[in-house]
């Protein structure tokens, strides 16, 4: 099978979506499944949607295209906040987005109604970590302006936390954003049906919190995938791991220094690299590099260590694994190395089922 390529594991991305569901179900909360990280991968969405999550969110619009065209039946959200150029595309193609900008809300609104559509609107709330959301005390203003736009429904109210500033999703946020959807309700006499209150970075609030307050919506990837939290990347007890494996062949095999000899200047990274003399070293070459992932974000699998890459090529120590060429290194990896890893078309997506079969994309 070509190399490098992505193994990945259905049965237990199936076991991992029915048990967060379970646990987050356990306190009145609904999980969307974020499928970006996957790049929208049809078979993968097909899992999640087969395991119980009705609504899947991505941020590309061409992976939202890519599940609808392959059949993939849910409710499908925009979770990037729409661009003002992509408006009309955000009405076609999805039925939820989340957003934070009038400008962009009115330009929803004009081809919703071009096209008798209503689509749905959650409203981001800005709680601190700083990416996007509308600041609390302006909140009434759009949701007054949003209630009076024709083609909109306004069904609920989010926040993200964790993802830019690092901010933790603690039990004063949450609490926070379950006050502002209860004055909300109050003022404007209305039901929010999504109180979204982020993502995979909740886990430890939800599990130190006796309730959950209004909160009934989170956005997950990570723990689906990687069966981690997000915030300190811990393993949740009960869930899998190990579900991708990045396979990259060995191409060159030899003896050679352990430290470059020459004049040093920057290499392709722009890094002027500095190795310890360790005297002769069993090196191996890898047909992957930072082209097709990030190296930061993968672990070996075997007994080598990685020295270093550049745009198309890995290094690794070979002298403990004495791997040959033709070989494969195995490597588990983390969340933004598995975005990178399906993002690009030169590593080969392998997804084997529940019946042992592979299937390639």
């Amino acid at each position: 099978m070509i190399l490098p390529r992505i193994d990945i594991d259905l049965r237990k991305i199936a076991h991992n979506v029915q048990q967060l569901k379970k646990l987050y179900g356990s306190k009145g909360i609904n999980i969307i499944g974020v499928t970006k990280v996957v790049g929208g991968n049809p078979i993968i969405a097909d899992v999640l949607v087969k395991n119980g999550i009705e609504i899947l969110a991505d941020s590309r619009i061409s992976n939202i295209i890519k599940m609808r065209k392959a059949g993939i039946r849910a409710q499908y959200l925009l979770l990037r906040i729409p661009a003002l150029s992509e408006a009309e595309e955000v009405i076609i193609h999805t039925h939820i987005s989340l957003n934070s900008e009038l400008a962009v809300l009115k330009k929803l609104s004009e081809y919703a109604s071009r096209n008798h559509i209503v689509h749905k609107v959650v409203l981001m709330v800005e709680l601190g970590d700083l990416r996007e959301g509308i600041m609390p005390s302006e909140i009434n203003t759009h949701v007054k302006e949003v209630l009076n736009l024709e083609g909109l429904a306004l069904v609920g109210i989010g926040t993200n936390l964790a993802c830019f500033g690092g901010i933790s999703p603690d039990a004063h946020k949450m609490n926070e954003l379950s006050s502002i959807v209860e004055r909300l309700e109050e003022k404007f006499k209305i039901t929010l049906a999504m109180v979204s209150g982020g993502n995979s970075a909740n886990y430890n609030w939800f599990t130190s919190s006796k309730d959950a307050g209004r909160i009934n919506s989170l956005r997950l990837g990570e723990s689906i995938f990687l069966g981690r939290e997000a915030l300190c990347r811990k393993p949740i007890p009960g869930l899998f791991t190990d579900i991708f494996t990045l396979m990259a062949e060995v191409i060159e095999a030899k003896i050679k220094p352990s430290q470059p000899y020459g004049e040093v200047y920057q290499n392709a990274n722009g890094d002027v690299p500095n190795f310890k003399n360790k005297g002769l070293m069993n090196r191996a070459v890898l047909a992957i590099g930072i082209q097709d992932i990030i190296v930061s974000g993968i672990v070996p699998k075997q007994n080598v260590a990685i020295l270093g890459s550049s745009s198309d090529h890995i290094v690794i120590d070979n002298t403990r694994a004495s791997l040959k060429v033709g070989d494969a290194v195995a490597f588990d990896l983390n969340y933004i190395a598995l975005l990178r890893a399906f993002s690009t078309p030169h590593i080969t997506k392998n997804t084997i089922d529940i019946y042992e079969c592979a299937s390639i994309l």
